[in-house]
């Protein structure tokens, strides 16, 4: 079983502690944070050692943090990169075959327009081309996606792949939960956080509060 915890540190003012607090506490094996800021990335590390972690002074970092070793790679797309993890059963313990984890942080189709729509279209055309070319294993698409189910980006992504908050909430018979509120202290209202699946078994599929950030993280159980 692998379990992934991906997060939006709000420009790097998440409380870092916090966050790390609730990887041990999870003993989850691989965190995808969007938003990253230079504190995070030295906690995060100082506990998850390997994978790669980009962080900005303006708190618009990008990063993969793993238990164990991993090859990331960039993955370009418009004005903002995505991060592609690949794990091995030879480095992972319990890993029947390789897998992909793909971190992935799209532009607010609200900031920034009209560029910021067409860094978007740019962006989801990059990643669908490359779910689409890449070679077949278990893989992940994670991150800010910026899209309610609702949306034409997550509309087209969940063409190639699954959604595994909806996976698991159909089993327990309750509605996936909301990810985003308006600032850290808010009630969630939009579920805009995603892990998307090819190949995996949902095991399971959780949301929790982080302190200092206007999302929540979420934490999929993912087996092959």
């Amino acid at each position: 079983m692998l379990r992934v915890l991906s997060a939006n540190l709000l420009y790097g003012r998440a409380d870092a502690g916090a966050l790390v607090e609730l990887v041990r506490a999870l003993d989850v094996a691989v965190v995808a944070v969007q938003e990253l800021g230079p504190r995070q990335a030295e906690v995060l590390s100082a506990w998850l050692p390997h994978g790669k972690l980009e962080p900005s002074p303006d708190g618009m970092g990008l990063g993969i943090a793993l238990r164990h070793p991993g090859e990331v790679e960039r993955l370009p797309l418009p004005k903002r990169d995505a991060h592609v993890a690949r794990l091995t059963p030879a480095d992972w313990p319990g890993l029947a075959r390789s897998v992909e984890i793909v971190n992935a942080h799209l532009a607010n189709p609200v900031i920034g327009v009209p560029a910021g729509w067409r860094h978007r279209r740019g962006q989801v055309a990059g990643l669908a081309a490359y779910l689409a070319s890449a070679e077949p294993c278990p893989r992940a698409l994670v991150g800010d996606l910026n899209s309610t189910p609702r949306w034409p980006a997550y509309r087209r992504l969940v063409t190639e792949l699954d959604d595994a908050a909806v996976l698991a909430a159909a089993r327990s018979g309750r509605a996936p939960a909301p990810t985003w509120g308006p600032y850290p202290g808010a009630p969630r209202l939009l579920r805009i956080d995603h892990v998307l699946v090819d190949a995996f078994d949902v095991l399971d599929f959780r949301v929790f509060r982080l302190p200092g950030s206007d999302h929540s993280a979420v934490v999929a159980d993912l087996a092959v």
